[in-house]
């Protein structure tokens, strides 16, 4: 059964340049596993600080092996710093 994902990521002020670097080699690793089938990028036209992403998994089990990737590691430890707030992420099902 696929799995959709939404996750949020808010950088401080100062930092949105910086972390679309982080967030374009985390699309760059993700598309590339087996399991993704969907990973956008967007950033709101409203905050520039914020960004949204759109995924869509070929099964739970492909989305556990992306959660222990090298560069979802990586990732974590590069944007802790200059986060606002927590990664937000809905786990949703398709309605139409």
């Amino acid at each position: 059964m696929k799995i959709y994902l939404t996750a949020l990521v808010k950088s401080k002020p100062g930092f949105t340049e910086e972390i679309k670097g982080y967030l374009d080699a985390l699309v760059a690793g993700s598309i590339k596993e087996e399991a993704c089938l969907q990973y956008e990028l967007y950033q709101s036209t409203e905050d520039e600080t914020q960004f949204i992403f759109h995924e869509t998994w070929a099964s739970q089990e492909g989305l556990d092996i992306h959660a222990k990737q090298p560069h979802i590691k990586l990732f974590i430890e590069q944007v802790s710093p200059i986060l606002d707030g927590k990664l937000t992420i809905y786990k949703t099902d398709r309605v139409s």
